[in-house]
């Protein structure tokens, strides 16, 4: 479906508001905005994701599909589709006429950094036509804008907030040497709502870690990002089994021990790899069939990670690291802490959510581990759903309450402060700001903003705007690195 006519790409209403708007009108302008937080602890959102949306669709798309395309086809493909589910005389073709004549996209984004943790009800960007004909494109592209964003952004805080806690248990028991990126992996693509949003999220997730199953995101980082794999550390994967891999191998030789000396010996003799260890009899195989092969793993030129996949977690990680020191022993780093034998691991990937996260390092560190004995992969449950007060909080747009809203607009020359404040919205989390804004730090470092602006006036605010250009009729102004944006969300310590 990436052929779609990007005007297309919308809400049926969005369609309709050209008439609606009042005669006259030559300018409107909107602002993206999280307006509240149903998490009880996070009150900023990243911003991330506007770069690739204007490459994907405000620049790629409307060339392709819209701008490039015969005139007389694109008005045949607006009326088939919508005189036939809307109705015949309903929507006014001439404006899409007219934007094709023009032949550029007639808009204008300002936005905060990417990689900035924005508060709640600080607008995020701002979005304004630069031709007096064409006020109607501002909000038409809202829909687009917003089901290409909030979720890249909610799965950078996802990211985020792990990185938070893996910070904060290796900065107690981990030699600063030892990289905190690599500490978590992206396990979730196959439990995405499609390939598209895999992609994305997983892009989010890699502003914390460098860690990802999900190889587009490479793509994805390297053609919107300014990144390359080849020269830089844009995201890993790693060589793993599965059950289809070790189950078959049982099959035929009766045996598990079979599969794992063929792996350390003969497949990967150097290279690190990660084993699911669970298919019959977990305990078993580091019980029983780790010792058998000691001589071997020893030997090997990397490492082998001893992958759980059932059972709880938490329990499953620690014990497993407790039994191989045992079996394997291995140092003590210059906080203190045991490092097991740089020849073997103990991952667990998928459901390791923040609160288990916590557990597995809170007890490795109480038991005098280092965290990085273990590495965790984080699945599309947590990618999707936080574990809060006792239940289950789906994320989605309405985590944040995300909107576009409508602000400021210009009616025959005046000026027109726009807002809306409903009398049954008790938290006033739908009210929006009124007329034009700057986004500012104040004196303590802090995002916030000012609103009441006009055209006119917006350029009297005594400090710098945030909100700068990075879009302008049809053509990025603007742009950020993959490393730029990591160390702005990192402090530089990413």
């Amino acid at each position: 479906m990436n052929n779609i006519n990007p005007l297309l790409l919308l809400d049926y209403y969005k369609t309709t508001h050209n008439e609606q708007y009042p005669k006259g009108i030559t300018k409107i302008v909107s602002y993206y905005t999280p307006r509240m937080s149903r998490l009880k602890d996070e009150d900023k959102l990243i911003m991330f994701g506007l770069q690739a949306f204007i490459k994907e669709y405000l620049i790629a798309s409307f060339h392709d599909n819209f701008f490039s395309r015969d005139k007389n086809e694109v008005l045949a493909e607006y009326r088939r589709i919508l005189d036939n589910t809307l109705g015949t005389n309903i929507v006014n073709y001439d404006k899409i006429e007219k934007l094709h004549d023009l032949g550029y996209l007639p808009i204008e984004i300002k936005a905060i950094d990417e990689g900035t943790r924005v508060p709640i009800r600080v607008p995020m960007l701002e979005i304004t036509n630069t031709h007096p004909n064409f006020a109607w494109l501002v909000n038409t592209l809202e829909t687009a804008i917003s089901a290409s964003l909030w979720h890249t952004q909610i799965s950078a805080n996802v990211g985020y907030r792990y990185r938070k806690i893996v910070d904060t248990y290796f900065d107690m028991s981990v030699d600063d040497t030892i990289p905190r990126s690599r500490a978590l992996g992206d396990f979730s693509m196959r439990g995405q709502e499609s390939c598209e949003s895999a992609i994305k999220s997983s892009a989010g997730f890699c502003l914390s870690f460098l860690n990802t199953a999900t190889v587009p995101a490479i793509l994805f980082l390297e053609k919107y990002y300014n990144c390359d794999c080849t020269s830089e550390d844009v995201a890993f994967g790693a060589i793993s089994t599965e059950h289809s891999v070790m189950c078959s191998n049982y099959a035929v030789d009766g045996d598990e021990i079979s599969m794992v000396k063929r792996l350390l010996n003969e497949i990967y003799p150097q290279n690190g790899f990660s084993m699911v260890s669970d298919s019959y009899d977990y305990w078993n195989l580091v019980n029983s069939i780790l010792p058998e092969c000691k001589e071997d793993i020893i030997k090997h030129g990397g490492y082998i990670g001893v992958r759980g996949d059932s059972g709880d977690p938490v329990e499953i990680v620690t014990e497993t690291v407790f039994r191989v020191w045992e079996i394997f022993g291995g140092s003590i780093n210059t906080k203190g802490y045991k490092v097991l034998d740089s020849h073997i691991k103990v991952i667990y990937g998928d459901s390791i959510t923040p609160q288990r996260a916590e557990r597995i390092y809170r007890k490795l560190v109480d038991s005098g581990f280092a965290c990085n004995n273990v590495l965790l992969g984080v699945g599309s449950f947590s990618m999707q759903c936080l574990e809060e007060n006792g239940g289950l909080l789906p994320y989605t747009r309405d985590t944040f309450g995300i909107a576009i809203k409508a602000t400021y607009c210009e009616v025959d020359g005046k000026p027109i402060q726009i807002f809306k404040a409903p009398k049954t919205d008790t938290k006033n989390f739908k009210k929006s700001q009124r007329g034009m804004c700057v986004v500012y730090r104040d004196g303590n470092g802090n995002l916030n903003y000012k609103d009441g602006y006009d055209s006119a006036t917006i350029h009297s605010f005594d400090g710098e705007n945030l909100l700068k250009s990075v879009f302008i009729d049809g053509n990025m102004v603007r742009e950020q690195t993959l490393h730029e944006i990591r160390t702005l969300l990192h402090n530089g310590r990413f």
